[in-house]
């Protein structure tokens, strides 16, 4: 049977029917209404994190994931804007104005920039719906939600936090910032401090989510609280202490294709991804390690232990305040949530940004080595090479900006032990990012209005996934567009088909390729050729999803973002 417009919308009511029940079934057992956190990190791939099979130490996310579940078929837009604005909305990014970074309004017309990247009115984010529900509501770390034209501090703000329904914003506005100089905002302003020599963005953001909490409670009328602490880990530039990169010096000197090998086996172990899968191939723009220069092996070995380290600092700071949560009894009836904006980061190409982000490496390698112990400190902003993010995706295809799932897919955790009786537990729901605000939203009782003050709301695509919390039968996600700068995907049950686009051809001459996740978790077998129909079928569905959630016409990406070439491929 095709998969229609008319199949998908029947689909999307039948979830909506279960997912309209599932507050009063899974809710039944906590007396209280529960404290809502979301932890999102940065540019962390699918495999980097110790509880999905990683090397890297994160003994506290793992404490998360041991006492919670973790989702295995989590999927985002790719890109932090675009999966940021829909887990506050419950709205794909194309529907709120977000198909991708604001940045990228500089390579547009006036009008063009205008018309794009800004969340309409008619879009209630999470914290909105939260806060008239009784919830204090707290936004801690990034943001990067803000059109170009709203970033001067005397401009408009009707994009930043607290005009989003935050009573408090303490962070950053803009997509990356420095760890130990970073450009911090407070509420509505701009600060400007001196920083100490101790001073690291991951330690400062987890101690202003303590006290903020801790004050909440020591002032005798604290309801619930939402907090979404956005973590600027581990996006470049990659920083952290030498006392953190040090001990993985000899574990990444290995090289990335023994130490990818290494986590496919891991995950297969644990049970994360299926034992039927393979290693999709390292792609031919990247090169092998066996193939680098020793003096580029030392070099890009180090690139990646800051990586690490950066993680596991990071880790590090998470236990702290978990730590409080448990002090002041909290962990029991707190719902947490922890994932990535996307998959690992693919811009710095196959040299790495040694001094300099988002321009090519000029620097000489072995200048590069005569400086190696500069690497993580406050004298460079660095970004690893590109085939390390291949590591953090594994066993699945590409990274980060790519419609293949290793730059979709990130790991998820779930933990509320008022709740969740299998501590522990892998779901292997398929769920997307829009899905998350919904489910919260059902946690808490409430749900986004579909109309506020008498102005209709833009329609929710995403649907609560709480029966899984419960249930490892239950359903999840059947169908799910994708689009980034041209290039798309549509998932549809046990099916994938991916498009890449390559700027100034038209789309409908884009080549379609096939996937069966069922036997192929990894999308290495390419099943086009054999199944011409499924691909028409896989078109029509992306062509009617895109006509319920999408903008209007395709656009061509920005030249520099082409699948042909530029920093996409570099």
């Amino acid at each position: 049977m095709a998969l229609t417009r008319r199949h998908f919308v029947g689909s999307l009511l039948a979830t909506s029917m279960l997912a309209a029940t599932a507050p009063a079934q899974v809710r039944r057992g906590s007396a209280t209404r529960p404290n809502i956190i979301t932890i999102v990190l940065d540019d962390v791939g699918y495999s980097d994190l110790g509880c999905f099979g990683s090397e890297i130490r994160t003994p506290n996310i793992d404490r998360l994931a041991n006492a919670g579940l973790r989702y295995a078929r989590f999927d985002t837009k790719a890109v932090c804007s675009a999966t940021r604005a829909a887990l506050m909305t419950g709205r794909n990014s194309h529907t709120v104005n977000m198909s991708d970074v604001p940045d990228l309004a500089a390579f547009l017309t006036k009008a063009e920039a205008d018309s794009r990247f800004y969340i309409p009115d008619s879009a209630w984010n999470m914290p909105q719906v939260l806060k008239r529900a009784g919830y204090s509501t707290w936004a801690i770390g990034k943001w990067h939600l803000i059109p170009g034209r709203e970033l001067p501090e005397n401009a408009v703000h009707k994009s930043w936090p607290r005009q989003r329904g935050f009573d408090y914003f303490y962070g950053y506005a803009k997509g990356w910032t420095d760890q130990y100089k970073p450009d911090l905002v407070e509420n509505d302003t701009y600060l400007k401090r001196e920083f100490p020599d101790n001073y690291h963005l991951s330690v400062d953001l987890t101690d202003k989510a303590i006290s903020l909490i801790e004050r909440h409670l020591d002032s005798g009328t604290a309801g619930p609280f939402y907090l979404n602490l956005a973590y600027g880990t581990a996006h470049s530039p990659i920083q952290v202490p030498r006392e953190y990169s040090r001990k993985y010096d000899a574990v990444y000197a290995k090289g990335w294709d023994v130490v990818r090998s290494e986590r496919f086996q891991r995950m297969k172990r644990m049970g994360i991804i299926p034992e039927n899968t393979d290693l999709s191939d390292r792609t031919s723009s990247d090169r092998a390690w066996a193939d680098l220069e020793p003096a580029e092996r030392q070099v890009f070995a180090r690139y990646m232990a800051v990586y690490a380290g950066f993680i596991e600092h990071c880790d590090e700071q998470l236990g702290r305040f978990l730590d409080m949560l448990d002090a002041r009894g909290l962990s029991h009836n707190t719902l947490i949530m922890l994932f990535s904006d996307n998959g690992p980061a693919s811009e710095a190409g196959q040299a790495g940004e040694f001094d300099g982000l988002y321009n090519a490496n000029t620097i000489p390698i072995e200048e590069q080595v005569r400086r190696i112990d500069e690497l993580g400190t406050p004298k460079l902003q660095s970004e690893y090479p590109r085939p390390w993010a291949l590591v953090g995706s594994t066993p699945l295809q590409r990274y980060k900006l790519w419609p293949y799932s290793g730059g979709t897919r990130t790991p998820m955790i779930v933990r509320w032990p008022a709740t969740i009786a299998h501590s522990g537990a892998i779901r292997h729901q398929y769920v997307d990012v829009i899905d998350v605000a919904p489910t919260l939203l059902a946690a808490a009782g409430t749900s986004f209005p579909k109309a506020v003050d008498g102005v209709p709301q833009l329609p929710v695509a995403g649907r609560s996934f709480l029966t899984s919390f419960t249930s490892p039968r239950a359903p999840g996600r059947e169908v799910q567009y994708f689009e980034l700068r041209g290039n798309r995907a549509i998932t549809a049950g046990r099916w994938r088909a991916v498009a890449m686009h390559d700027c100034d051809t038209p789309f409908e001459q884009d080549k379609w390729e096939l996937y069966d996740l069922q036997n192929d978790f990894s999308e290495s077998v390419n099943l086009a050729a054999r199944y011409p129909a499924k691909v028409d079928q896989m078109k029509s569905l992306w062509a009617a999803e895109w006509q319920l959630f999408g903008s209007g016409p395709m656009r061509e990406p920005p030249k520099f973002a082409c699948a042909s070439g530029g920093a996409l491929l570099r």
